[in-house]
């Protein structure tokens, strides 16, 4: 008896091994897919109907996550533009891959993730905003806006040639991909393209085409708009308010007026680059506008409220031609057979605050900042309709496109594959995310900062000139207004979270406080 269950444990193990073989041979023997990442600048979740249907239909956008799996719990590791890209691009933190702030350049001799595709066989192209002041490396094609890039008739530099666009930014950039993708790519092997937009980057220039659904609209206004920041020091010493100065009233809401009635100061930084035509529609809007606003002079909290309204209108009108854009591509992948077998992502470089806590920009590690829109299609591999509660980060990216190429993904790479949470009944996963916020002083003043998010609470250390601690019960206090850091009742919990957060920073070798 004994005999027989050695020979049917041997024979299952056998089975067992030769089905295992098998899968492997299938995987490696699958056609590589195509990877299409579309990332956005400073789009927050809350503009996107998929998360948040209080403000705008996004229904572009939305297919993706409808055809294929909605992240419900996505975030960035350091939320300012520049940092956020090299991060997507190496699979590392800051401090790892180099950079920090907004200044200097990006070491493009570091490993990323399209040289690791591009070695394996595959085309790759970046099209669209860079932001990261060195030329891209690790493409076969690339075409990007020359730093923050402009939204009307935008300037691209094509392989180190500069030429002048006629349009709308959005669409410039999708055509611009869709031309590379129907005539100058390599057909015979699968490509990986970044499509990278600039919407909807301030000072949120909206296409004319947008102006009659938004013009006059009113919006619903966050419950903590006029938060006074009590109990949080470094919440009170920032410059990013929309109720105070920060949003200027000309430069960023097209207003002719700076306080004493005079020439419009910024005219020409939103008009110099358009043509007669796209300056007389434009001209036509904005004057009745500022008509209105120079007629009612608001003041006081009618002041504070009518400056939410007209950013959000501007904004969300660059967030409408996104979606349209993004709907082009996808039609194009529809059209030409390739919707199957490629990959679609679509994230932005990390979230934004639309008047939640009085706020515009980013940088904080508070919700609205840290917590960024990520969904991703791939037809046969990811059920439709799915949705993913897991922590996950941008560190994440490179080491999924890789997995989903079957590449190997290097070691040194911090973040983790997506994979296994789509195909895995109960994946092993984090439980908490380590983020780290450096470009202090700078013209937001939003205080340096690193932190520990679990699924419930929320530790954040402000150093640097400050030495500050806030901490927050995410499910007693979402919106982060109770800083609850000297409440005895979380005394436990606080001690517990400094713990994983020293391990956090040992794990992810952040360690050398003299950077701090």
């Amino acid at each position: 008896m004994n005999h027989f269950v050695l020979i049917l444990s041997t024979a299952i193990m056998a089975s067992t091994l030769f089905s295992c073989q098998n899968a492997e041979k299938s995987k490696k023997e699958q056609k590589a897919p195509n990877i299409l990442y579309i990332m956005s600048d400073d789009h927050g979740y809350q503009a996107v109907s998929a998360y948040d249907k209080r403000f705008i239909n996004t229904p572009n956008i939305d297919r993706i996550a409808e055809e294929g799996i909605l992240f419900t719990n996505s975030f960035v590791t350091n939320s300012i533009c520049g940092p956020s890209r090299a991060v997507m691009l190496t699979g590392k933190y800051s401090h790892l891959n180099g950079y920090k702030v907004n200044s200097g350049a990006f070491d493009g001799l570091q490993q990323t993730f399209p040289k690791l595709l591009q070695k394996a066989g595959y085309q790759t192209a970046m099209v669209g905003k860079w932001h990261l002041k060195s030329n891209p490396t690790g493409f076969d094609y690339w075409n990007i806006l020359p730093g923050q890039g402009s939204y009307y008739n935008p300037d691209f530099i094509e392989m180190g040639v500069k030429s002048r666009h006629e349009g709308y930014a959005p669409f410039v950039t999708t055509d611009i991909a869709i031309d590379w993708l129907d005539n100058k790519r390599d057909k015979n092997k699968p490509f990986c393209l970044l499509l990278h937009h600039k919407a909807v980057h301030r000072t949120w220039e909206p296409d004319s085409s947008t102006f009659a659904e938004f013009s006059g609209k009113q919006f619903p206004v966050p419950d903590n708009y006029f938060d006074d920041y009590a109990t949080r020091e470094a919440a009170a010493a920032q410059k990013m308010s929309i109720r105070e100065k920060d949003m200027d009233l000309s430069y960023d809401l097209k207003m002719e007026y700076d306080g004493v009635k005079s020439r419009f100061k910024w005219y020409k930084t939103h008009t110099g680059r358009m043509n007669e035509e796209q300056k007389a529609v434009w001209e036509e809007h904005y004057r009745a506008i500022q008509k209105e606003f120079m007629d009612k002079n608001p003041q006081g909290k009618d002041l504070e409220l009518w400056k939410y309204q007209r950013f959000m209108q501007d904004y969300l009108a660059c967030v409408r031609s996104m979606d349209e854009s993004i709907g082009e591509v996808l039609k194009y992948l529809d059209e030409n057979g390739l919707a199957e077998n490629t990959i679609v992502i679509y994230t932005s470089d990390q979230g934004f605050y639309l008047g939640e806590h009085g706020w515009f920009d980013k940088r904080f590690m508070y919700e609205q900042s840290m917590r960024t829109p990520l969904m991703m299609r791939y037809p046969n591999h990811i059920k439709a309709g799915s949705r993913c509660d897991a922590l996950v980060q941008n560190i994440d990216y490179a080491p999924t496109f890789l997995d989903l190429a079957n590449v190997t993904i290097p070691d040194d790479i911090q973040g983790i594959s997506l994979t296994p949470l789509w195909e895995e009944k109960e994946p092993k996963w984090r439980n908490a995310l380590y983020y780290h916020y450096y470009e202090f002083p700078n013209e937001h003043m939003v205080k340096r900062h690193y932190g520990i998010r679990t699924d419930r609470y929320k530790l954040i250390h402000f150093y640097n000139d400050i030495d500050e601690w806030e901490f927050f019960d995410l499910n007693k206090d979402p919106e982060e207004m109770d800083n609850r850091y000297q409440n005895e009742e979380y005394a436990d919990v606080v001690k517990d979270l400094k713990e994983r957060l020293l391990r956090l920073q040992e794990q992810y070798k952040d360690t050398d406080r003299s950077t701090y």
